[in-house]
């Protein structure tokens, strides 16, 4: 059976302006949710992006639940985050509010962003390649959003409790920047994010013959190498918070060699068709 191939050949300019066009509205997409974002302040900064430093957040509730059903009475209960958060420039505070709200923006705008890069992308596949590639979008932006979430309620609360408890002295109180602060929640929403998309970067480069499920196997002990260190950048150095980060990032390996073993197969299979 013939594989049908992909038409409409373009010029190297024309692809150039094809992708011009993906990423402006892309950044348009970002604008007009960030504007909104902008608008919304107060649910930005007082509910999300304070919420993890109050002792009743929810994911500290979880954490004291969890305690107290082990039969650890309060160990793992937060009494206090013993700092303040302070904006020590001019531009501080509207620094902040302008770049939260082009992160909410692009947040929010991912799947629009991912569909975007699939209307990019999709003319160069074959026919039988769009068919199995169907569900991108969704899954794409699902991974993401889970991963996002769990920056949010996992990572950030245990980088915020270990370190606004940490110190060297009691000669020393914590001020913590409010770049510093935004920051450290960026970087855990976002890294999470990121490393959640790993069975669709896995698919994409088995797809190309970067990498194969017998390769992925292989290197597995190396992997969770990888895995631990990256927990450890991304989480306070504990144990705890290191394994906590560390399991859903070992089932999205394992997840990955599976999908990386069916694209294999399903590239064997119509090569004999």
């Amino acid at each position: 059976m013939s594989i049908e191939q992909p038409k409409d050949e373009m010029s190297f300019l024309d692809h150039l302006e094809e992708l011009r066009w993906h990423l402006i509205r892309s950044a348009l997409s970002i604008i007009i949710v960030a504007t909104v974002a902008f608008i919304f302040k107060n649910f930005i900064f007082d509910i999300l992006l304070f919420g993890p430093k109050q002792k009743d957040f929810i994911t500290y509730r979880w954490f004291c639940s969890i305690s107290e059903t082990l039969g650890q009475g309060n160990s793992f209960c937060i009494e206090e985050l013993p700092f303040r958060i302070q904006s020590r420039t001019m531009a501080g505070q509207f620094s902040a509010h302008l770049w939260t709200s082009v992160l909410a923006g692009f947040i929010v705008s991912f799947p629009y962003i991912i569909f975007e890069f699939w209307k990019f992308i999709s003319p160069g596949l074959y026919e039988n390649e769009r068919k199995n590639a169907r569900g991108f979008i969704f899954v794409a932006s699902l991974l993401f959003f889970i991963g996002v979430l769990f920056g949010y309620y996992i990572v950030t609360p245990l980088s915020i409790n270990f370190l606004g408890n940490y110190t060297v002295s009691s000669e020393i109180f914590n001020d913590f920047d409010l770049s510093s602060y935004i920051g450290l929640l960026r970087a855990s929403v976002l890294a999470s994010g990121i490393i959640f998309e790993l069975p669709i970067i896995v698919y994409f480069l088995t797809k190309v013959g970067i990498i194969t499920p017998a390769f992925l196997r292989k290197n597995r002990k190396i992997s969770l190498v990888l895995v631990l260190s990256l927990s450890a950048i991304i989480t306070p150095p504990d144990i705890a918070s290191q394994i906590i980060v560390s399991i859903p990032i070992l089932i999205l390996y394992e997840v990955s060699i599976l999908i990386s073993r069916i694209v294999v197969k399903n590239q064997y299979r119509a090569l004999n068709n």
